[in-house]
């Protein structure tokens, strides 16, 4: 058995003490992994994990926290030597939520957790597609959710590496045959609300008169005049919008096949659609003729600027950020994040990479009293740290909390204290994915 000691941050922000996680015995797919629960908690029976690919290799931690209480983690650590390839995946279709194990199964995933935040029905900003991806979501070089510009994202399958963590910002935009360009002010969601904000243009924060161009978390920014692309991945029809809307149906080359209104139509198995609302819709009217063609371009930038390539590349955006280059980074007003939820205990999926490029991604339970009780932001950043990552974030969390290897839960969500283990329908995974 080895252990292992890191500095954790108890409710007050302040250092407490150590926390020190034992039973770190790796699962290398030749059996279950073995756990020392604390005192507090009843023992658990170790579960078969099956063959993993070379370089994969799952752990599951029981430990302490400080005076605070027991938790239980599980990570998946995959080398940049792995036989696998990291990317996403979603749902059946974008606009509609699903679990995380529906998503592995369907590409046939060896592990997977729950990735970026998104568009939840139980939301008191709930813009009535469950499951649409809140922030940047770019799946194999298919830009399909624009960014919450300065948010933190995991890149992955970029140049030959695992992947990395950055701030990353889109831009997209539409050229008419005449000449004329326009901003696009989103990809895949409902025009005129922005669930999270950090959009471009004149995005104003509900109850507020300024423009809010910074994210929000869980908070409604308002645009009356916007283009929003939409793709078929996002499902078989356009978001409902009112009198006065107008789509482009535009075709495989970008050719304008119809102009219909109001919007909320079909979009075609080649094709994609452009919705505008206000001045986007009136914009379509004068420039997307029918027959002539609308050139799209679409680009993502990382945080110091330089272009992340369109072609293989994914991108996850969360958030906040954890570590930057080793030390604790919780960059919370970059990601529209409250100073309140620094305090806040919950369960965690986190990413991370370590100085050789290994990815980890790890789960933490919480919400079970005496068993498992959750992280903090802070704490969270220390337990990556301890692990060995240089680079980490925070992806969704809560009752989203999940972690599936070879077909099976691995950790135990939880939509509230006490609350029976339950797989949440979510927006999209994070999946290693057999070569």
């Amino acid at each position: 058995m080895r252990r292992r000691r890191f500095l954790t941050v108890g409710a007050a922000g302040a250092v407490t003490g150590a926390w020190a996680l034992a039973g770190c015995d790796p699962v290398d797919g030749t059996g279950g992994s073995r756990t020392t629960a604390p005192a507090s908690a009843p023992p658990r029976s170790p579960e078969p994990v099956g063959r993993l690919p070379e370089g994969v290799t799952y752990h599951q931690h029981t430990g302490r926290l400080s005076a605070a209480g027991p938790v239980r983690l599980q990570a998946l650590s995959v080398s940049p030597s792995a036989r696998v390839r990291v990317g996403a995946a979603h749902g059946a279709r974008l606009d509609t939520a699903e679990t995380v194990r529906a998503m592995a199964d369907r590409v046939r995933a060896v592990a997977a957790v729950n990735g970026s935040f998104f568009d939840i029905a139980t939301s008191a900003v709930f813009s009535g597609y469950d499951g649409d991806p809140l922030g940047l979501y770019m799946e194999n070089g298919a830009l399909l959710s624009e960014a919450a510009n300065g948010r933190t994202a995991l890149v992955l399958g970029e140049g030959g590496g695992v992947g990395r963590i950055t701030e990353p910002r889109s831009v997209s935009g539409v050229v008419a045959s005449d000449g004329t360009r326009r901003r696009i002010d989103g990809i895949n969601r409902m025009p005129g609300r922005i669930v999270g904000c950090g959009g471009v243009g004149g995005d104003v924060l509900r109850g507020t008169r300024g423009v809010r161009l910074a994210p929000a978390h869980n908070k409604l920014c308002e645009d009356p005049d916007e283009l929003v692309l939409f793709t078929r991945q996002w499902g078989t029809g356009t978001a409902r919008t009112g009198p006065g809307s107008t789509e482009a149906v535009l075709g495989p080359d970008g050719r304008v096949a119809l102009l219909r209104s109001p919007g909320g139509g079909p979009i075609p198995a080649s094709g994609t659609v452009l919705t505008g609302i206000g001045e986007g819709a009136a914009w379509l009217r004068r420039h997307a003729r029918t027959g002539t063609r609308l050139r799209i371009t679409s680009r993502v930038y990382d945080g110091t600027g330089h272009w992340i390539p369109g072609e293989g590349p994914t991108v996850v955006q969360a958030g906040p950020r954890l570590l930057r280059d080793g030390a604790v980074d919780i960059d919370i007003e970059a990601n529209g994040v409250p100073a309140t939820a620094l305090t806040q205990r919950h369960p965690r999926t986190l990413a991370g990479i370590t100085a050789d490029g290994t990815l980890l991604l790890v789960t933490v339970d919480g919400r079970d009293p005496g068993v498992s009780i959750g992280a903090t932001l802070a704490e969270a950043a220390e337990l990556m740290r301890s692990l060995g990552a240089r680079d980490a974030m925070n992806l969704d969390g809560g009752g989203s909390t999940t972690m599936v290897v070879n077909g099976r839960l691995r950790n135990r969500p939880r939509s509230a204290a006490g609350a029976p283990v339950r797989e949440r329908a979510v927006g999209d995974a994070v999946v290693v994915l057999p070569l």
